[in-house]
């Protein structure tokens, strides 16, 4: 049976969007039969298709070990760069991890880094400009950090690290920032009217999964993290394009979160998976929505004259 799991964006997401709100996904909606509802988050919609131990996606060593095939036998934690406005009352993360940084730039920030986080037991290093990495050993205690991009714009202070191990971790981000602060090339970047890297983020700490299984033939993602996931489940990775969809057998998770995508998901996607129903080469079509919403569609189902289409609602 050949099933494709369509990863979205919540609906109101998708409600604001005219083109989308009018669109087949709208009878996908309403004449396919609802499953029960899951966790609102991107987590949650990925664990569905990824089993292995652990209550949470260990993405700092899945993606240290997609760039440098070295995670095993360690924690790691994401220290990734990041860009912090201070207000009148508060901070605000308003940029992290790709902020052009060349290994050069790279190279100069962490120079002084390196002694601040060495000293304290966690290592720290930049295999790709985007993501830098603190290595820890197996058995150490971390508390627990927050994706940015669930911190992105709100008061830095809502999402720090609480609790003793947090205490220690604040200390550590206050020194870095320190440092990054009067880093010169820092005031280079300003002048050329680049964002300054005065900040770190912490997050993703885990260990390499010692195994990872999943039903999935392929995946279809520009998402590092899944990408990475997916690689270690021995699983297909390609970059989305409709006309993957030709050709392929068992199961497909299409990754389409992502509202850069919502153009080519309303011209390209959409008709390439109609088609596909109606032409027989894909039997069941699973949408799964972060916001929750499970869906579950087959082409015979446009028959449910009875449901009435509705254009998508926030």
């Amino acid at each position: 049976m050949n099933t494709v799991t369509l990863l979205l964006p919540p609906r109101r997401v998708l409600a604001a969007d005219a083109a989308l709100a009018g669109s087949v996904l709208a009878t996908w909606l309403a004449r396919g039969d609802v499953l029960a509802a899951a966790a609102a988050g991107r987590e949650t919609a990925l664990r569905e298709s990824f089993q292995f131990a652990g209550t949470t996606v260990p993405v700092a060593a899945l993606t240290r070990q997609a760039d440098c095939n070295d995670a095993a036998g360690a924690l790691w934690l994401r220290a990734d760069p990041a860009y912090v406005r201070a207000d009148m009352a508060t901070a605000r993360l308003l940029a992290w991890g790709d902020l052009g940084l060349t290994r050069e730039d790279c190279e100069a920030l962490l120079r002084p880094l390196k002694p601040l986080f060495g000293d304290s037991g966690f290592p720290i290093d930049a295999p790709v400009p985007s993501r830098w990495y603190l290595r820890a050993p197996a058995g150490a205690q971390l508390p627990a950090f927050v994706p940015p991009d669930q911190a992105h714009g709100d008061d830095l202070r809502l999402h720090l690290p609480e609790g003793h191990e947090g205490r220690r971790w604040r200390s550590l981000l206050n020194e870095a920032q320190i440092v990054l602060h009067n880093h010169p090339l820092n005031a280079q970047r300003i002048a050329r009217g680049q964002l300054p890297v005065n900040s770190l983020w912490f997050w993703g700490a885990g260990s390499l999964p010692q195994w990872i299984k999943t039903p999935l033939a392929r995946v279809l993602t520009r998402d590092g993290v899944l990408a990475a996931l997916a690689a270690q489940a021995s699983c297909a990775v390609l970059v989305p394009q409709p006309d993957a969809l030709a050709g392929f057998a068992g199961e497909t998770l299409l990754d389409l979160d992502d509202p850069a995508l919502l153009p080519a998901l309303a011209q390209d996607w959409l008709p390439a998976l109609q088609q596909a129903l109606a032409r027989g080469r894909l039997d069941v079509l699973q949408l799964r929505f972060v916001d929750g919403t499970r869906v579950s569609y087959r082409h015979a189902n446009r028959w449910r004259f009875w449901r009435r289409v509705r254009p998508l609602q926030a």
